[in-house]
């Protein structure tokens, strides 16, 4: 935490709070401290009667204690969310920029200002009120992720050819049936392989099993004896590579850009990541519950407080049997 030393203390713990206890990612921790100093700044500024010309970064908050923070209101939360809507610049070196910044970053920062005073109303009860409580994100525009159509995805399955055909074709079974991320696939291993699922360690090193159906079953099933044969520096590995290591990100990315692109689709537009989009899709198009493919996915914002998610209930195994890919097999085609 040396990097947050321009931060007064009870920021300081927020942040090792959600990095040490909450098991959150530096990615998220490093955004929380730049929404939440830049917020602390504003407040300053505004209290302060600073010039206006007065730039954030030059306003130091170090001394702020929790009696400034106490009173801290509704009303500043608002100003501050003005500023970011109408005053705040984003690229300021632009020759003609821009006042304000998008819906998405503004709906982040209030995400980081209601995390920050939950903390210190429930968790620290440093603090009585929670200014932030009940307000309401601004409203976003929906875009919808893309996603392969069954007809797409059958077209990808039956591309995977070549000397890594059984590897390749159950990697690609295991995104589209289970959609887990591409860290999530580079990390199982051998004994994360179960009968009728895989045990996988998503965000924040947090455990979930996720099912799958008869077809990814097969795929599995159809490479663990050529797995078996390898000897791998890692050999736990569930997927290992040509140079005899655990098979990497990169090498994920590009062995399904090739198939998209052998299965006639193209590969700037489709990537690993949106075969996760397409499981989801195809999951919920099947009557699963929202919720419960959230949990399938391991979102964060559930279960954000178990180390461990057991996915013990039956609408999670319906989950993998409604997903219409998990019927899908060429693993015996000559294509």
């Amino acid at each position: 935490m040396n990097r947050y030393n321009d931060c007064p203390q009870l920021l300081r713990d927020f942040l090792t709070y959600h990095e040490t206890i909450k098991g959150q990612s530096p990615r998220t921790i490093g955004e929380y401290y730049l929404d939440l100093r830049m917020f602390l700044r504003f407040i300053k500024l505004m209290r302060n009667d600073m010039p206006i010309t007065t730039r954030l970064d030059d306003i130091p908050i170090k001394d702020i204690d929790i009696n400034f923070i106490r009173s801290i209101n509704t009303s500043d939360i608002f100003d501050f969310l003005s500023y970011l809507a109408n005053d705040r610049i984003p690229n300021p070196d632009s020759p003609a920029p821009d006042r304000g910044i998008e819906t998405a970053a503004r709906a982040r920062k209030l995400s980081s200002l209601k995390s920050f005073f939950k903390y210190l109303t429930v968790r620290t009860k440093l603090l009585e009120d929670n200014p932030v409580a009940d307000l309401e994100y601004p409203k976003l525009r929906k875009s919808l992720p893309k996603y392969l159509t069954l007809e797409q995805s059958s077209a990808l399955l039956r591309a995977a050819s070549g000397q890594n055909q059984k590897r390749d074709y159950a990697i690609l079974m295991i995104f589209l049936n289970c959609g887990i991320r591409r860290s999530e696939l580079v990390g199982l291993n051998l004994t994360d392989v179960y009968e009728d699922r895989i045990r996988v360690i998503g965000k924040g090193n947090k455990e979930r099993f996720v099912y799958f159906g008869s077809a990814c079953k097969k795929a599995i099933d159809d490479y663990l004896p050529e797995r078996n044969k390898q000897v791998l520096s890692d050999n736990r590995a569930l997927f290992g590579s040509r140079d005899s290591n655990r098979i990497s990100v990169s090498a994920v990315h590009r062995l399904v850009k090739k198939y998209l692109l052998m299965a006639g689709l193209d590969p700037e537009s489709f990537s690993a990541h949106k075969l996760r989009h397409t499981a989801a899709t195809m999951m919920l198009s099947g009557g699963v519950d929202v919720k419960t493919v959230q949990e399938v996915l391991g979102h964060e914002n559930l279960n954000t407080t178990q180390i461990y998610t057991h996915i013990e209930n039956t609408e999670l195994k319906i989950a993998a049997e409604a997903n219409p890919l998990s019927k899908l097999d060429f693993s015996d085609s000559d294509e």
